[in-house]
């Protein structure tokens, strides 16, 4: 007989046992063999686009390319850092440097500590960094006190994400002068050889304006985009005290999105994201596949499942953003 006390291990035991049955650990190499292709294409392809077209104007909608192909980048990245890729550190470590700290200036590292930590606690108050107060706040506990740009956040939050390619590189670089990294060194040199070949690149090919023009262009895509892959996912899901076993913590914190290949692959999986929560090591492409799986064994045990529309995932991000800010704008 299960014991009340035994119940949630048996839980996710069961659903892990069918997703095992089903083959859905299993590595994916020749989807990952296409992807990473098509990615190092593009790049090589934006770049090669700036220095062929040069000193103009059109250089901005390069801009706009590479800014999606960033994003892109940091999701490869994403995959690589869960080990999804290859099955062991040492090769899926030496893809996300380069990936992260010299295709994109971003700390790999420093990424995946911050990233497991998340994981490891999604949306706890004091344990998840994603929901920590920073320029936005995600509670109204953390909002007490605070001034006008909380008050009407959610007014701000797309005009924000406009600088969060920044925000990561200035991060990266604050965590590798201060040594919370592995391997600060080798990231180091690389985060370095990105910023000396991009900064050379914009100055060397434009004009000022026109580099500077490029530079906003580019880290506003880069920056939305990849704030827009990640809000859907946990924004405006419940908060957890601590109590909750792996299984719920998981799955009630998460929201999934639902679509087609167009938003599995703008999104990079991460629509699935109840799933990729519970199996963090699952490739992208056996997400789908073991969606019907977990949404079944969620109905079986009376575990909420939450799955909407990607408009309606903004919605509801940005309407749990205002309700942080109610008791502000009543003074």
């Amino acid at each position: 007989m299960t014991t009340t006390t035994e119940r949630p291990r048996t839980d996710f035991a069961e659903l892990a046992r069918r997703i095992n049955a089903a083959g859905l650990l299993d590595r994916r190499p020749a989807y990952y063999a296409v992807r990473l292709g098509a990615v190092a294409t593009a790049l090589t392809a934006g770049w090669a686009a700036f220095f062929l077209i040069g000193a103009s104007w059109w250089t901005l909608a390069v801009a706009v390319f590479l800014g999606v192909v960033f994003a892109q980048l940091a999701l490869v990245a994403h995959d690589l850092a869960h080990r999804q890729v290859f099955r062991t550190n040492a090769p899926s470590r030496r893809a996300g440097l380069i990936a992260g700290n010299l295709a994109i200036g971003m700390s790999y590292g420093y990424w995946m500590d911050k990233h497991t930590k998340h994981h490891a606690n999604p949306n706890h108050d004091d344990l998840d960094p994603d929901v920590g107060p920073g320029v936005l706040v995600w509670s109204r506990e953390a909002a007490r006190g605070k001034g006008f740009l909380i008050r009407y956040q959610a007014y701000f939050f797309f005009p924000l994400l406009t600088l969060l390619g920044i925000s990561l590189r200035r991060d990266s670089i604050k965590a590798l002068r201060t040594g919370t990294v592995k391997k600060r060194g080798v990231e180091s040199v690389l985060l370095a050889a990105h910023l000396l070949l991009y900064v050379s690149a914009l100055l060397l090919v434009l004009s000022p304006l026109q580099a500077l023009a490029f530079f906003a262009v580019h880290h506003a895509v880069f920056g939305v985009y990849l704030g827009m892959t990640f809000a859907p996912n946990h924004k405006g899901m419940p908060h957890p005290d601590g109590t909750e076993d792996f299984f719920r913590k998981q799955v009630l914190t998460s929201r999934n999105v639902r679509g087609g290949w167009l938003v599995d692959t703008a999104l990079g999986g991460l629509n699935y994201q109840i799933e990729h929560h519970l199996f963090p090591a699952m490739p992208t492409p056996n997400l789908r596949r073991a969606q019907p799986i977990v949404q079944g064994h969620c109905a079986e045990i009376g575990v909420p499942y939450e799955i909407t529309s990607l408009t309606d995932s903004y919605a509801q991000a940005l309407r749990h953003l205002h309700d942080v800010g109610a008791e502000l704008r009543q003074r």
